[in-house]
């Protein structure tokens, strides 16, 4: 590992318990006029290491598509030890493996990630998931049909938790009396993963979470139906098929990334157009908007802060830094999405605003699988919640809103409105 870089200052953004401050933006601008690329102390596994943050969307853009010079996968570079030693206090791994602690999707390369991405990706073209819209727009109506006659609501747990998480267990095939302990493991893990020491509440959630689908999977062995789980199980694609490890470790991935991130974009793009009630006007009086108006919610203030890391499998030059061979680079795509260089008004939410792209669902072949899932959650969550609510509004003062702060993403714990 080398030394820090003199060139620039170093920034910390994290306080001695991995803790980040609530709002990121202001030190994201910060960096970005700095360089594109900028050295960070980064805490994991109960140590820090000197890490490279990318804050540009062209610097992001090619870190993420350069599969020559960046790996996913930490083993490469550090060994085993990296993950266990952030994920349980003995350094020793417990229970089934996870999306996080096995050979999942985020930290393959070629040929380990098409085999893997194959293997699902039949079942998120957007044409089905066009083909869902039907189902998904069922599900937002009933979930408001319940709080309708209240008038008041927590956006967050009546509507933008419940409505991603039904579509994605029903594709699955998760029982829906299962939701709950899922929600209370995927609140501890976006929350938990990633920074920091060791936390023995994301250990417990992230064993319950493995045991819980292995569990899952050997019922669906004896019970298959006609659900997603059921078909990677008996999947066979050219003679090869998912171990079972690689099963449980996709499967935990499905459920957690098919609800949360999008359960962040339906909750933090609605407070967003509360904050801009002129922009919210707009869509009020031109629906027809919204399919733009999605995409600029996912560059304004989109579910995830940054892509998984990826580690410089040689030295190379990049923004004018060099990156020594094992060095994590961090591509903040909630930075490259307010680049001035690359958007007009970066800092203005602009629901009319043509996206030509934005990095919300990354670049490359580790691009989100779900996000034509996404895109028509988000349509059809804010299209039918400003149609059937439009005098939406915060049900307590904006201040008293609270967040959820981990680095991987940002989410509000809950939105009381009232309507």
């Amino acid at each position: 590992m080398s030394t820090s870089n003199q060139k620039h200052p170093t920034f910390n953004l994290f306080s001695e318990n991995g803790g980040l401050p609530g709002n990121l933006f202001p030190i994201f601008a910060m960096m970005r006029a700095k360089g594109p690329v900028v050295r960070v102390p980064f805490p994991i596994g109960g140590r820090d290491i000197q890490a490279w943050m990318v804050v540009r969307t062209d610097e992001v853009t090619q870190v993420l598509k350069d599969h020559a010079h960046f790996t996913v996968d930490p083993t490469a570079i550090y060994g085993e030890s990296l993950i266990r030693e952030n994920l349980t206090e003995s350094g020793k791994s417990s229970g089934p493996s996870t999306f996080f602690t096995g050979k999942s999707m985020l930290f393959v390369d070629e040929p380990d990630h098409r085999r893997l991405r194959g293997l699902v990706s039949k079942a998120f073209t957007p044409k089905y998931m066009e083909d869902l819209r039907p189902r998904v727009q069922e599900i937002a109506d009933q979930l408001l049909d319940r709080v309708q006659g209240q008038g008041h609501m927590d956006l967050v747990e009546d509507y933008a938790y419940p409505l991603p998480i039904r579509v994605i267990s029903e594709m699955l095939g998760v029982p829906q009396a299962d939701l709950d302990k899922i929600h209370v493991w995927s609140g501890v893990l976006s929350r938990g993963l990633g920074v920091g020491k060791p936390d023995p509440e994301v250990v417990e959630s992230m064993r319950a979470f493995g045991e819980y689908t292995s569990q899952l999977v050997t019922h669906k062995r004896q019970h298959p139906g006609d659900d997603l789980i059921s078909h990677l199980i008996g999947i066979e694609d050219e003679g090869d098929r998912l171990s079972e490890s690689e099963l449980i470790s996709m499967i935990t991935l499905l459920i957690f990334a098919g609800h949360e991130t999008t359960s962040n974009l339906i909750a933090t793009g609605t407070l967003m157009l509360l904050d801009h009630p002129e922009q919210l006007e707009k869509l009020k009086t031109a629906p027809e908007l919204m399919p733009s108006a999605v995409e600029e919610l996912l560059r304004f203030n989109g579910p995830s802060t940054i892509v998984g890391p990826r580690f410089a499998t040689e030295d190379i030059v990049l923004g004018s830094e060099e990156i020594k061979k094992g060095e994590m680079v961090i591509c903040v795509v909630k930075s490259a999405n307010r680049d001035e260089n690359q958007f007009e008004d970066a800092d203005e939410l602009d629901v009319t605003r043509n996206i030509k792209r934005h990095l919300a669902f990354g670049h490359g072949i580790h691009t989100c699988l779900g996000a034509p899932l996404a895109r028509v959650e988000g349509d059809i969550a804010f299209s039918t919640l400003l149609r059937r609510m439009p005098n939406l509004r915060l049900n307590v003062p904006r201040e008293n809103l609270t967040w959820s702060s981990g680095l991987t993403a940002q989410g509000l714990i809950s939105l009381p409105v009232a309507f």
